[in-house]
């Protein structure tokens, strides 16, 4: 068995014997344990990516135009993950840094992406 995959293995248990747990699997759960802050972070990040693209394209698609649909977009975005972090996951925010620092995580990157997908979409179906 090469060094690796043992690796893997070991750190696939747990000192109690138990399987960790994917991250994914995780944030799925409303009753995870998350032992790694950068682990949730992590999460967040990605959740918001996600909502990103989903939001650029459905904007595209619409077609929604204007300052109406990056003030939706960033409701929606910061809405769903502070639903998420607070009710679904229950988390102490105080231990990542305040409500604030979660909102913000990832924020920029997701209104980067929304726009970029909400402009190729729109160009792609509404233009000539």
């Amino acid at each position: 068995m090469s060094s690796s995959s043992s690796k893997r293995k070991e750190e696939s248990h747990l000192a109690n014997g138990g399987v960790k747990q994917s991250t994914w699997s995780k944030a799925f759960c409303s009753t995870a344990v998350w032992e790694e802050k950068d682990e949730f972070l992590d999460v967040i990040y990605w959740l918001r990516q996600i909502i990103a693209v989903i939001l650029g394209v459905i904007w595209g698609v619409v077609p929604l135009k204007g300052f109406l649909g990056i003030a939706i977009f960033c409701v929606i975005n910061a809405g769903l993950l502070y639903v998420y972090f607070s009710s679904f996951q229950q988390i102490d925010e105080e231990e990542y840094g305040g409500t604030w620092e979660l909102t913000k995580e990832g924020f920029m990157t997701s209104f980067a992406l929304f726009l970029v997908v909400w402009i190729i979409f729109y160009t792609a179906l509404h233009f000539d």
